[in-house]
């Protein structure tokens, strides 16, 4: 490597480790989205959650669960039943044929019981490396980047890779991190861009990371405007929720579920 690229890279290291502080600053409670109790409920959830919104598969898992607990009465479901209860996550069909194969599979290979390494995870039908990286960080404790369609958007935005890539987008990233963080990296970079750095209009002017973003400008830029840009716990009106996280980082999934709870 040239002292020249040499002295790029350790600048923009230096740079993207900033925006991690920043981040983990701002995103406290910051945690995954899919609801879960287990690798098995993980695994499932994450291939559920193709082509759709992490909102309507915790739906659809709290009843997926009820009825098949474990991968060996998943393995055993009756087709259309399945698929009428995948019915709201899309792709249903597609879906409820990966599930089932899945779960053949690891009570067929072994003893049902979810694989800790990312070799044996993608070979799995409906799970490529995004999904098990999922599975290995927030259910086994190993380090993995999750490269979602928030995660590459903001990877680019960053500067920390000019790919589209999502193999590339995930080995580019590791170069610039510690393994330690890239899990809690990868739920940072996808709290912010769900919340602020939005794919069509980001909120440059309400952004943590304003002033460390090399795309700063893509978006609104008045900071008035863009408050009113923000989602979730960071959109006006929601200042109970975001004060309840904040005081309670370790009961962010139970807050947000609370919070997305329907009346009645």
């Amino acid at each position: 490597m040239a002292i020249a690229e040499a002295g790029s890279l350790l600048a923009l290291k230096r740079r993207a480790r900033k925006i991690n502080r920043v981040l983990a600053d701002k995103y406290p409670y910051a945690h995954a989205e899919l609801d879960f109790r287990n690798p098995f409920e993980l695994v499932v959830a994450t291939v559920l959650s193709a082509q759709t919104t992490d909102v309507a598969v915790n739906q659809v898992t709290k009843i997926l669960f009820a009825r098949y607990p474990d991968a060996r009465a998943m393995a055993e479901a009756d087709p259309v039943e399945l698929e009428t209860i995948l019915q709201p996550t899309g792709f249903f069909r597609a879906k409820a044929r990966n599930v089932l194969a899945l779960s053949t599979r690891l009570v067929d290979e072994y003893d049902g019981v979810v694989p800790g390494r990312l070799e044996d995870l993608v070979t799995f039908p409906g799970v490529g490396r995004k999904t098990a990286n999922v599975v290995l960080g927030n259910a086994f404790g190993i380090p993995g980047i999750t490269v979602d369609t928030h995660f590459g958007r903001l990877a680019r935005r960053f500067g920390w890779t000019a790919s589209d890539d999502p193999v590339k987008i995930e080995f580019d990233v590791a170069e610039l991190f510690e393994p330690r963080d890239w899990t809690m990296l990868s739920h940072r970079v996808v709290f912010h861009g769900r919340r602020v750095c939005h794919s069509r209009k980001p909120a440059c002017g309400a952004c943590p990371v304003a002033s460390l973003c090399p795309s700063y400008g893509e978006g609104e830029t008045d900071p008035v405007k863009a408050a009113k840009l923000l989602k979730y716990e960071l959109a006006p009106g929601n200042e109970a929720l975001l004060e309840k996280l904040l005081a309670e980082t370790h009961r962010a999934a139970e807050i947000r579920m609370e919070s997305q709870r329907r009346p009645g």
